[in-house]
């Protein structure tokens, strides 16, 4: 399992996150939330092993985070980071081949199943023969995605722990695949385990799609749970500074609505 306790976290003189507990559970989504400059992007850093805790630890299978080599750690977890970047002129099928990088072991029967799965799952299998930079952004993200996907995917043991963590994976998304998205995110950590932890901006999404959300304000828990515990007027209101209503969704199952500067 990944897990922090007591994390903190600064860049350069500025202390970023402060006293995060927590655990990523296999099987589960975590959205995490706050406003801009909350500390988001430097959690998911800290636990993609990508900045190093200054104060407190961060444990994968009990083991600091330190102690794993980059080799070794890419073969546990996966990284969909907010602005992916990417210069060369490759083909999608070669960006998403990306992801296999870590897992030598694989045969080229493997691989190219591997391959056809993530980019099915990515909603990207009709741009696989097209270049990746004359791709449109919400298009590049998706291919980004399934990379991701076959990265967490590839060469895993019955049971192994994989850990999938996406930072703001819906920003160049349209409606349909913000769901589409998102709904494989939660499949997949359903079907195989996978834990998966999901940065986002839109409350809404978060409700509908998250198992439990962590809520974030200047670099601290301001709450950790189900939607319903964590979306409530109080805590959101102290974290977004706007009123806000909360509603029962009419759609059943949804979680809770959020409806803000109501």
């Amino acid at each position: 399992m990944l897990s922090t306790h007591q994390l903190g976290c600064h860049r350069g003189a500025r202390k970023i996150l402060s006293g995060i507990d927590l655990e990523l559970r296999a099987g589960e989504v975590l959205g995490v939330l706050g406003a801009n400059g909350a500390g988001k992007t430097t959690l998911l850093a800290t636990l993609a092993g990508e900045l190093a805790a200054t104060e407190g630890r961060v444990e994968l299978d009990g083991r600091a985070m330190a102690g794993w080599t980059p080799a070794a750690l890419a073969r546990r977890r996966a990284v969909l980071p907010q602005s992916p970047s990417l210069s060369f002129d490759l083909s999608v099928r070669e960006v998403v081949a990306m992801g296999a990088y870590p897992f030598a072991e694989l045969t080229p029967a493997d691989h190219e199943a591997l391959l056809r799965q993530a980019l099915h799952q990515a909603d990207a299998a009709g741009l696989a023969e097209r270049r990746y930079l004359a791709l449109s952004g919400g298009e590049q993200q998706r291919v980004q995605f399934a990379r991701a996907l076959a990265q967490v995917l590839a060469a895993r043991e019955p049971g192994q722990y994989r850990v999938l963590l996406l930072d703001e994976p819906t920003a160049s998304l349209d409606p349909r695949h913000q769901l589409m998205l998102l709904g494989a995110v939660q499949a997949l950590a359903r079907a195989e385990g996978i834990a998966a932890l999901v940065v986002l901006h839109d409350v809404n999404l978060a409700a509908q799609w998250c198992d439990r959300l962590l809520l974030l304000a200047r670099g601290r828990c301001v709450a950790l749970g189900t939607p319903a515990e964590v979306l409530t007027p109080q805590k959101l209101e102290q974290v977004y500074e706007l009123p806000v209503n909360v509603l029962v969704h009419p759609l059943a199952g949804r979680g809770p609505l959020v409806v803000f500067g109501a």
